[in-house]
């Protein structure tokens, strides 16, 4: 498989390419910024005869990825070592996504292309053309398979939705630490126990991540914070921290995109999730079990969670806000209240005996 991510083309925006083609380094020329007459073009070149050119259009409003062409040569022994007819060979395929002007189009969903026997996989698609003032923007179009796998949880600032408790169909997995570094030193640390539970094509499935196996990187800003963890079948997992209110973190988002053992590609994202909170400075806790729910297809078990994002002092976690789950004390009252009433109840009764047994001594004159 080559993967492609391509440098930002003034007026043309990003893109991520994927092909199951192993044709060695790829070249970008022809591609351009467009005119008066053509609009923007990613012309990508690998292999021997290999190409392969996305075309965009600009109408009011809204920009078009156009026209998708995918060129190969037979002539390529070692690629096609019995094909009958030998040449170059291009198919065209119209795409039509319209998307509005200064949005980036993005697409973690598999989408398939197939023309004239060449099948083509696309998936974590991130493209904008047009880019105004050579600022790519931060608002996202996005295509309708993640529209429709995506679960829209709102955000509500002054309360976070309660964890649910969901008893795991597989052995616990093993807690692992991550952490970023930047210039400043470690800006975050998470610690952590993590299974997947991913629903596809009908099969529900259970994974563990091994946290020996598993790399981890990221980035810190002062408003946002990011931790990606990626292995040998995920290709990237990532959890995005985001400020509240100037006093507060949570979890914002999660992507994943991930092999399954068919072959086939999953990818999930979520940018409207509102769990951990906690407020700056602090670190958050949850030693239970916990779920967070990306989308109906795809949920996380956390196992012994830890995480601070921002605020981190001498690579130490601070004081933690513990989970509710975790909260024992809430237990108390809880009992002390069942006491109380059962005193109440048992009281009320012996009353009412008593009165009863007092009026069976009198008679009536």
């Amino acid at each position: 498989m080559v993967c492609f991510r391509l440098a930002p083309v003034p007026g043309s925006g990003l893109l991520l390419l994927c092909l199951v083609l192993d044709l060695g380094p790829a070249t970008y020329s022809g591609s351009s910024c467009g005119d008066d007459q053509n609009g923007p073009k990613i012309a990508v070149q690998f292999g021997s005869g290999f190409s392969w050119i996305v075309n965009f259009t600009e109408e009011t409003s809204f920009y078009s990825i156009d026209n998708i062409s995918f060129s190969y040569n037979t002539n390529d022994n070692t690629t096609f070592p019995d094909a009958k007819e030998k040449g170059v060979f291009t198919v065209s395929d119209h795409v039509a996504f319209r998307v509005p002007l200064n949005d980036i189009f993005r697409c973690s969903s598999l989408l398939t292309l197939g023309k004239n026997d060449v099948v083509q996989h696309y998936w974590d698609v991130h493209v904008q053309a047009f880019v105004q003032n050579g600022t790519v923007s931060t608002k996202e179009f996005l295509c309708d398979k993640d529209k429709t796998l995506t679960t829209v949880l709102p955000i509500v600032p002054t309360t976070v939705p309660s964890p649910t408790t969901t008893p795991s169909p597989k052995e616990k997995p093993e807690v692992g630490s991550y952490s970023v570094v930047n210039s400043n030193g470690t800006c975050l640390l998470a610690t952590m126990g993590l299974q997947l539970n991913i629903t596809h094509d009908k099969v529900a499935s259970v994974i563990n991540i091994n946290p020996n196996t598993t790399n981890f990187t990221g980035s810190c800003h002062p408003q946002t914070a990011l931790l990606r963890l990626s292995s040998s079948s995920i290709k990237y997992l990532d959890f995005v921290f985001a400020v509240k209110n100037e006093n507060r973190f949570y979890l914002k988002e999660v992507n994943v995109s991930m092999y399954l053992v068919n072959g086939s590609v999953f990818s999930i994202a979520n940018n409207n999730l509102s769990y951990w909170d906690a407020p700056l400075g602090s670190s958050y806790m949850c030693n239970k079990e916990q779920t967070v729910s990306v989308s109906g297809a795809f949920q996380i078990n956390t196992f012994d969670l830890r995480v601070q994002p921002f605020n981190v002092m001498e690579g130490k976690y601070s004081t933690a806000q513990e989970c509710s789950l975790d909260d024992d004390t809430i237990l108390i009252p809880i009992i002390v209240g069942a006491g109380l009433s059962g005193l109440i109840i048992v009281i009320v009764i012996a009353y009412l005996i008593g009165r009863r047994k007092s009026y069976a001594g009198y008679q009536t004159l």
